[in-house]
């Protein structure tokens, strides 16, 4: 028997609750994101009116205000975001206990044991659609159908407030006119591939050879060969589970544009600062080390790179982190964002063989520097003490990547990998 998924999306989220606060907005254009001074951060949300306008999330600021000389910007306040956030998951609640979020305003719900006593898909949505509104005062968008792909693309296809039904006899009519762009996990870079072979349409994908697929993509190109006929399975996560840690990262917008090597590496040592004191904290150390970079017109690559010994030495991190910095970028543009995370994390404590060819003593320094500085910090604040390197630009190092900008998206398949193709991480 199919199960009955819903993904329901609040609609302009942080915009909609902004204006719940601040109704002599209504009627004129709105955007969240940051400080417009210091341009610490993008449009992160736009009311309906901001977007007719022309105003696209990941937009600067300044960018916003071009195409749209009357909008009004307001900080993020996400404490009240999380309030109104956790108060939806109440609401969820009433119906199943696998509502797994997707972000704070985004969330999978499995009813299949709720629609003997409460109703179809249709009709659950409804009442929830209705209660969001009228207990919160602001709208949703939910997708209904039998699996979490099809639901996701079902609360995009219409909004706002809106409730679309993607099921075993229409899907084919409906979901496959899509672009293939439409469909999770499928980026500028593999939409571009897809393209380039002819795939336009989540019905191209769908009607794709596997082998021509994973041959061209990857393993990922059966992944998204199984999301495009409806064949994941992948579940809905309990309410309030926690998947093991499995990676610890960061990642900024900056103060103004990076331009140089210099710039990056002072933001990237503010990032492996606060990776590898998250990782010190709960007794992990890092085997991968990986960079993002995007530049000012939102194009972005990832690399990553296995280091020599596991470590959560700070040095150690962004010395990683700069090298595939400097051996991925020519400085075509200048850079807006950048994330440093650590992966294939290991025990601490755990015996590690030694390195013949590594400084042992060294390392051991440089550890007990970092813990010096955990403990001064801990003590007298973040920025009682800081490496030389801050001092050069004040602007850009006027950031506490620990605690102004942790973001930790909830992976799609943390549970686990139930798409049937093998040695599959996303």
């Amino acid at each position: 028997m199919d199960r009955t998924i819903l993904h329901s999306d609040m609609n302009s989220c942080y915009a909609s609750i902004e204006l719940l606060h601040h109704p002599e907005l209504r009627g004129k254009p709105l955007a969240v994101g940051g400080d417009p001074e210091a341009r610490h951060g993008i449009v992160l949300a736009k009311d309906q009116l901001a977007k007719k306008a022309g105003v696209q999330t990941g937009m600067a600021l300044w960018q916003a205000k071009q195409v749209c000389p009357n909008i009004t910007f307001l900080p993020p306040r996400m404490d009240l975001y999380l309030r109104f956030s956790k108060l939806a998951h109440e609401i969820y609640g009433e119906y199943t206990d696998q509502q797994e979020a997707f972000g704070i305003d985004e969330s999978w719900l499995d009813v299949t044991g709720s629609c003997s006593c409460k109703g179809d898909g249709l009709t659950i949505a409804k009442e929830i659609s209705n209660r969001v509104k009228y207990e919160l005062g602001i709208t949703v968008s939910i997708g209904v159908s039998w699996n979490k792909i099809f639901a996701k693309l079902g609360s995009d296809y219409k909004k706002p407030d809106a409730i679309t039904v993607f099921n075993r006899g229409n899907y084919k009519e409906l979901v496959w006119p899509l672009p293939v762009q439409d469909l999770l996990y499928v980026g500028n870079a593999t939409q571009k591939k897809l393209n380039n072979y002819g795939i336009r349409t989540i019905g191209d994908l769908a009607g794709a050879s596997p082998d021509f697929l994973k041959g061209r993509l990857g393993k990922m190109g059966l992944v998204l060969s199984i999301f495009a006929n409806g064949e994941d399975q992948t579940p809905v996560s309990a309410e309030n589970f926690h998947a093991p840690v499995k990676s610890i990262g960061n990642s900024t917008t900056t103060p103004r544009d990076l331009v140089s090597d210099e710039d990056v590496s002072i933001i990237v040592y503010l990032l492996a600062e606060s990776v590898s004191a998250r990782l010190r904290e709960n007794n992990f150390a890092g085997t991968v080390v990986e960079i993002s970079v995007r530049d000012n017109e939102l194009c972005s690559f990832t690399r990553q790179r296995k280091l020599p010994m596991a470590t959560d030495i700070t040095a150690e991190i962004a010395d990683a982190a700069m090298q595939l910095f400097k051996e991925s970028y020519r400085w075509q543009k200048p850079i807006r964002s950048v994330g440093v995370r650590a992966t294939g994390l290991v025990d601490a404590l755990s015996p590690v063989q030694m390195n013949l060819f590594v400084d042992n003593a060294y390392r051991e320094r440089l550890q007990k520097m970092d813990q010096a500085v955990d403990d001064i910090r801990r003590r007298f604040g973040f920025y009682s003490i800081q490496r030389g390197l801050m001092f050069s630009d004040k602007k850009l190092s006027a950031v506490n990547a620990k605690e102004d900008h942790t973001v930790h998206p909830h992976g799609y398949m943390e549970q686990g990998n139930r798409t049937g193709v093998e040695g599959l991480a996303i």
